[in-house]
């Protein structure tokens, strides 16, 4: 009867799975600071410009009720 094939400990999985890891990550393309900054800006800008679209949308609604229900 032939063994069944040994299953790898789980520390050499481990160290295994950190290999394959950095191995993969020299391999992304990391951004530059200024292109971090840059959209940063636009996630701050789009949000700023949500608030406020959201903000003007619930004072109408607001306004809507008030005079509708008195």
């Amino acid at each position: 009867m032939a063994k069944a094939a040994e299953k790898p400990s789980k520390l050499s999985s481990l160290k295994n799975f950190i290999r394959e890891a950095k191995a993969e990550l020299k391999k992304v393309t990391w951004p530059t600071r200024r292109q971090i900054w840059y959209w940063t800006l636009v996630v701050i800008v789009f949000t700023l410009c949500v608030s406020l679209y959201l903000g003007l949308i619930d004072f109408i609604l607001a306004w809507l009720f008030r005079a509708l229900l008195g």
